[in-house]
């Protein structure tokens, strides 16, 4: 029997451990064995092996030891601009949401204090009216009013053009990532994650989702 790939479902977590061959069944290291042996070599390659190293190591660097135990110690925000120190880069780029516009001029200082040459380019770039996919009056966010869409896309060709060795993400919308990812070049990393009602913390849904925004839970059930 085959079964689907469910690791969120796993009540014999060994992965993390050297038993991590004597999980459930339904484990994907043992159903899923001829994939893993298959992109194993992929980390082999000298520049992909390097990215995964250094980002190991910015891993580890995100942990103090102290008497009373381990304690973090960087935000996201510093672990990126190290990253991207480790491994060299000088062109950063930024694709940023036009509503976080004020957190993207302050990361671009931030980056640019630390001597990387930064590139930003906002979602709105191209002032193409959301017509132009179709979007009718109802489905705009004040209808009769001029509506320019996100461009995802050309934000992603631009940063492409203009050859950035690292980008940043901030902000963009659901989907309008998605787009972008799918169309950049360079390796990407997410700074914000766009949630306009928790403040840009996509994670307090999931911890709100037994108490407040309980109906999160509700079988077939969307919010509000």
């Amino acid at each position: 029997m085959d079964y689907e790939v469910e690791c969120t479902k796993c009540t014999k977590v060994v992965c993390t451990t050297r038993h991590f061959d004597k999980g459930a069944d339904t484990c994907p290291t043992k159903t899923r064995a001829e994939i893993i042996k298959k992109t194993l070599p992929k980390y082999s390659q000298p520049d992909i092996k390097e990215f995964a190293r250094q980002a190991s190591i910015q891993e580890t660097q995100c942990f103090m030891k102290l008497p009373g135990g381990m304690t973090m110690v960087n935000p996201r925000v510093e672990e990126t601009a190290q990253f991207a120190e480790k491994m060299g880069y000088k062109r950063i780029g930024i694709a940023f949401c036009g509503g976080l516009r004020e957190e993207a001029k302050i990361l671009t200082k931030i980056l640019e204090n630390r001597g990387f040459q930064v590139i930003s380019v906002c979602c709105k770039v191209g002032g193409i009216p959301k017509e132009t996919i179709g979007l009718k009056e109802e489905d705009k966010i004040t209808p009769g009013d001029w509506e320019t869409m996100c461009n995802p896309i050309t934000q992603a060709e631009i940063l492409n053009n203009e050859e950035t060795e690292f980008n940043i993400l901030v902000g963009l919308c659901v989907g309008h990532d998605a787009l972008f990812l799918k169309h950049v070049k360079a390796p990407t990393t997410v700074l914000i994650a766009k949630d306009r009602v928790l403040c840009h913390n996509p994670a307090a849904g999931l911890y709100l989702s037994s108490g407040y925004y309980r109906r999160l839970m509700h079988r077939g059930a969307g919010y509000p």
